[in-house]
Parts: C-alpha cells; structure tokens; sequence
C-alpha cells in the first residue's frame, strides 16, 4: 500500500527529530530511558494525529516538545499506582559507565542522579534551557508559566545542582545568565 505525502513528511519529521527528542527526553526523566521512550511515542503518537494542523505552522519540534514536558508533568502527577514494580536492583547491569569528559571529572551517572533529586518542574527548566538551549521564552511557552518563573525555577535548580554535585566531591562550573 503506497505511503501518503503525510506519511512521508511525518517519518522525515521522526527520522530527523526523534534521536533528539528521546535524548531530551531521558533527561527530563533523570536517566530513565523507559520513561523516555513512553514518553517520546506519546509525543509522536499525538503529534501524528495532529500533523495536519502542525504542519503548516512549521512548529513541528515545539509542538512534541510540549506534548513530551506535558506527559512527563501529568505522569509524575498521577499516583504512585502502576502496573510495573520498581526494584532497587535490576537483574542484568551494564557495568559502571566509561568515565567522562564533563567538567569536574563529574559523570553522566552523578548528573542524573542529581536531576533526579529535582522537582519535576525545576528539572524540566533545566533540562529545557541549558541541555536545549531554549531562550527563556521558549521554555516559558513549553512549560505554561511566566518567564519569570522560568528564570527563578532555573536559578533555585541551578543552585540545588551545584550543592548536590559539590556535595559528591565534583563542582558544577559553567554557568548561563538568560
């Protein structure tokens, strides 16, 4: 059955925008990358169904950014009741991840884990405005607040970050001020 041209400009849209996505994706989640996929098919999935209308806008990426922050908010809203059970040890482990080159000999492991330590909000701030690089009217539009908010929830994450990380012997250095 051939493909429609919706189809088509639908899976060059995925094709181009979901490594993107899903890596944002799994920092919003702090490193859960089941959360983040869920979260990026949801995306996609409404995104698909409102491709018509999105399309002409040409806000393609923006409209399934609000759909992941909008899922990734409403789903730790919910109660904690859920068909899976979290267990504090998985069964099969990868093994300790390769050290990296971020700044202060900090690790992928130690960042997620102090983005987990977050609010949800806070870390969807900081997730959208320094690993994004969204102006801060851009986060403000993707998150449903005032720009101020957006700049008082970065400054508070920020300043939680730099404790958590300093805390763990490693500090945070690079700072922006938007």
């Amino acid at each position: 059955m051939p493909r429609s041209p919706r189809d088509e400009e639908f899976s060059v849209f995925v094709r181009a925008r979901r490594v993107e996505l899903l890596r944002s994706a799994c920092l919003l989640t702090a490193g859960d990358t089941h959360r983040a996929e869920d979260l990026v098919q949801t995306a996609l999935a409404r995104l698909y169904v409102a491709w018509p209308r999105v399309r002409r806008s040409g806000t393609q990426a923006a409209y399934a950014w609000r759909i992941i922050v909008n899922a990734h908010l409403d789903e730790v809203r919910q109660p904690r009741w859920r068909r899976e059970r979290y267990v504090p040890d998985p069964p099969d482990g990868a093994g300790p991840p390769p050290p990296g080159d971020l700044p202060g000999g900090l690790d992928g492991g130690q960042i997620r884990t102090a983005l987990a330590a977050l609010p949800p909000r806070m870390r969807a701030a900081i997730v959208l405005r320094h690993w994004l690089d969204l102006s801060v009217e851009e986060t403000a539009s993707l998150l449903n607040c005032s720009e101020g908010t957006v700049k008082s929830q970065t400054a508070k994450a920020l300043a939680r970050l730099r404790e958590l990380l300093t805390a763990d012997g490693a500090g945070l250095t690079t700072e922006r001020s938007h």
